[in-house]
């Protein structure tokens, strides 16, 4: 056994022989203890749907386990096939394939699942409290494998983390075709996902995790940025040194915001209730500093105003606290958003004010409707914090995370009489009408080789298209080529790639 090779295991799949159970790792940010919605007889499905992975012989043993799973967790991980080799995305030659997309998409997978990438790599989740890459590891494991065996005249179907085998197609066809979901949303609640997802024949995707697409959070930098110094121009400023963008969260996608404010010039500050995440980002580089106290978070942000400075800061801590502290302390906010995961509120995507994020796991498991109260109650005191800050100039603007609908959701003063909301979406204010409809978005590509010289030359060949198009580029387009050759002639400074 010693003898088998990372190659050899990829083409295995399910091994030979039932593996030794896994001791619980407490020592990784695992996803939050599920709330249990399923009736005994569910539970028996659940179980079965997770054994048709495995030989006949395993089950007696495995049964045992993947209840014990269910009801600990609320779902089914499989954690004793969770892969002993380490994972991250190694350059596309070291993948045993017949197809090279389909080495292409092994990496990626891998980067999806990079515990130095994933919010919860143990539970195959990349991002958003529950943006799964897999439902389990017997998925992944199986899936790795059928990529080993693609031909280019074959396309994998997968089924909200179920491969459902490789299907006769053409070289022009996709390598892989993926449904995730599988919910209507006007004939669904967030009570019936949660079940099926329990049931283990549907799963959350996002909309770059269980499409293998996301590449850490500098795949989002570079739309934030754009964000960011968009939403200082709306108050006319185009430096913004010295000035305060506050916001919050530090998971895989609101990561991105403290070093898209480095890159913008301006003073974050990002709210970050869960620890780990927040002292993960500070050591991977991605904020500059950490701070524990809302009153260092105030002498701290303080000096950064009266220094001009350009610094990122994390606060562990809620937002809601950070808000209502700074309106006290009259510290002059100049943009503000939000990036909790409200898409997803009963879950662990947002934290209420009040309680540490450990009590609101425990609240979330023990007691789930209370849970839903504090939320809601949390969410009218977040909105009526901000709108004391935009009374005084503030610009705030609604992330795309569904907060002014969940604060909608929740009785929060947030809507006006004709029924829109009283804030923008950065869709609505920014992206759209200064970006889009110009056919500016969100760029990325993928260095597939893992060599440093070839991003460069990507980098490199990027920024003269730009310098190019600059030259006869009409007026109303000039500013955001010059923000985008900004930033990509800086891409690599700012040490980006985790």
């Amino acid at each position: 056994m010693s003898n088998i090779t990372f190659q050899d295991l990829i083409r295995q799949g399910i091994p030979k022989e039932i593996p030794a159970p896994r001791k619980y790792d407490v020592s990784v940010n695992h996803a939050p203890q599920r709330v249990d919605l399923l009736s005994t007889d569910e539970k028996k499905l659940a179980i079965r749907n997770a054994l048709r992975y495995f030989p006949q012989a395993w089950h007696d043993e495995l049964a045992t386990e993947f209840l014990e799973e269910l009801l600990t967790y609320g779902r089914i991980y499989m954690y004793r096939f969770r892969p002993h080799y380490d994972m991250y995305a190694r350059p596309i030659e070291a993948y045993p394939a017949r197809s090279r997309a389909a080495a292409g998409i092994m990496m990626m997978i891998q980067n999806n699942l990079d515990p130095n990438v994933a919010q919860h790599p143990y539970e195959l989740i990349t991002y958003g409290g529950n943006g799964a890459v897999f439902q389990n590891w017997a998925q992944y494991l199986v899936c790795m494998r059928y990529l080993s065996e693609m031909t280019e005249s074959q396309t994998l179907h997968m089924y909200s983390g179920h491969p459902m085998g490789l299907f006769p197609s053409s070289p022009d066809a996709p390598r892989v075709v993926i449904t995730n979901g599988m919910m209507i949303p006007n004939y669904s609640r967030q009570e019936d996902w949660e079940r099926y997802n329990a049931l283990g024949v549907t799963q959350y995707g996002q909309m770059t995790a269980g499409s293998y697409m996301y590449i850490g959070s500098q795949g989002i930098v570079h739309g934030t940025t754009l964000t960011v110094l968009n939403a200082f121009r709306k108050l006319g400023v185009e430096d913004a040194k010295g000035k305060v963008f506050l916001t919050s969260g530090l998971g895989g996608m609101s990561g991105a915001q403290p070093k898209a404010g480095n890159i913008a010039g301006c003073i974050t500050v990002c709210a970050e209730v869960n620890p780990h995440a927040a002292r993960k980002r500070w050591k991977q580089g991605w904020v500059d500093e950490c701070i524990e106290t809302m009153d260092a978070l105030i002498q701290r942000v303080r000096k950064a105003q009266n220094d001009m400075e350009v610094v990122s800061l994390a606060y562990i801590g809620n937002i809601v606290d950070v808000w209502e502290a700074f309106d006290v302390e009259d510290i002059y906010v100049s943009i503000g958003s939000d990036q909790t995961s409200l898409h997803n509120p009963w879950s662990g995507g947002y934290y209420p004010a009040g309680l540490t994020y450990n009590e609101s796991l425990r609240l979330l498991y023990d007691d789930p409707q209370q849970f839903r109260i504090v939320v809601q109650k949390s969410l009218v005191r977040h909105v009526k914090a901000i709108k004391r800050h935009t009374d005084k100039g503030t610009y705030f603007f609604d992330y795309g995370n569904a907060f002014l609908l969940e604060a909608a959701r929740a009785g929060a003063d947030i809507v006006k009489e004709d029924g829109s909301f009283i804030y923008p979406s950065y869709v609505q204010d920014i992206m759209g009408p200064m970006c889009f409809d110009y056919g500016f978005g969100p760029f990325r590509w993928v260095c597939c080789s893992g060599r440093t010289s070839d991003l460069r030359t990507t980098d490199t060949i990027a920024a003269e298209v730009m310098r190019d198009m600059y030259k006869n580029a009409p007026e109303d387009i000039r500013q955001q080529l010059r923000d985008n050759i900004r930033w990509i002639e800086q891409a690599e400074e700012h040490q980006l790639v985790v």
